[in-house]
């Protein structure tokens, strides 16, 4: 073939209790053409390495040299703030050169190596929601009754320092917390019962150690209850706040009530988006 479309959702991992475990698919899409001219060239618009150090270039690179390829990349996942940018372009340039070759990579297997830990690359590979166990990777399906809102901080944390401030050891008290609120998280996704989902978001494993590092995140998080949503919870290492909600059949663009409180909580210092889970996983096809 001479050119395909790759099209890539983004991700939010972790989900509150299912720290490096869960994640989930988002409506946003990483979106990257290549097709075989004899040259290589990367066109974009977004603020991206453009020579062969991008990481979608790279990931190309494992399966195929990039040579005599031609990249055009768009995207509407923000670059930074723990949506998946880097997962989804991993998965891209995977995909496309897979596709080049003929299929038959271990697409899961390169780009969990390539991230180091499978939860975005899984989530974006499979849409829908991913359970991940090293290697074992369990998808189950978004209730269609749910909806989310993203508060997308205008200023980004290094995710190196959002690792940095975790602990070596937890409280075993905390341990259990998180493995019971995740069992609830599962069990009221799987029914699904928004009592359980929202018992299910508590996590006192890497939220609160995080917290001094996006504080304004932090308090929509703790607030987002009392203003009409399930909950809320810390889309990967931060600082984006992914808000969970019931679907309102009356308002497409979400509930009212709560997108009032967000807008006027996060005016001047991060934007809100409505966004859908997503239960398509990467999608190639011909140009």
């Amino acid at each position: 073939m001479s050119g395909v479309r790759v099209q890539v959702p983004g991700s939010s991992a972790n989900l509150g209790p299912g720290f490096d475990v869960l994640a989930a698919a988002l409506g946003l899409f990483l979106t990257v053409e290549v097709e075989e001219t004899g040259h290589f060239r990367l066109v974009t618009d977004l603020r991206l390495r453009q020579d062969r150090s991008n990481l979608i270039v790279r990931a190309f690179e494992r399966l195929l040299p990039a040579d005599r390829f031609e990249f055009r990349v768009s995207s509407t996942i923000p670059l930074s703030g723990g949506m998946g940018s880097s997962a989804a372009g991993v998965v891209a340039g995977l995909m496309a050169a897979d596709h080049f070759r003929g299929a038959g990579a271990d697409l899961l297997g390169l780009a969990t190596e390539m991230e180091g830990h499978p939860d975005n690359v899984a989530a974006s590979l499979l849409g829908g929601l991913v359970i991940c166990d090293g290697t074992d990777v369990r998808r189950l399906e978004m209730p269609a009754e749910l909806q989310a809102a993203l508060v997308i901080p205008h200023r980004a944390v290094r995710t190196s320092a959002a690792r940095e401030v975790l602990p070596a050891t937890v409280p075993l008290a905390d341990a259990v917390h998180n493995v019971a609120c995740a069992a609830k998280l599962i069990a009221g996704l799987s029914m699904p019962d928004p009592e359980l989902i929202a018992a299910g978001l508590s996590d006192r494993l890497h939220q609160p150690y995080r917290a001094h590092l996006f504080p304004r995140s932090a308090e929509i998080v703790a607030q987002a209850a009392a203003h009409g949503a399930l909950g809320a919870t810390i889309s990967g290492a931060g600082p984006t706040v992914l808000i969970w909600c019931t679907r309102d059949p009356e308002h497409a663009a979400g509930p009212p009530q709560l997108l009032q409180w967000l807008a006027a909580a996060s005016e001047g210092w991060a934007e809100v988006r409505i966004v859908e889970f997503e239960p398509r996983g990467a999608q190639v096809t011909a140009l």
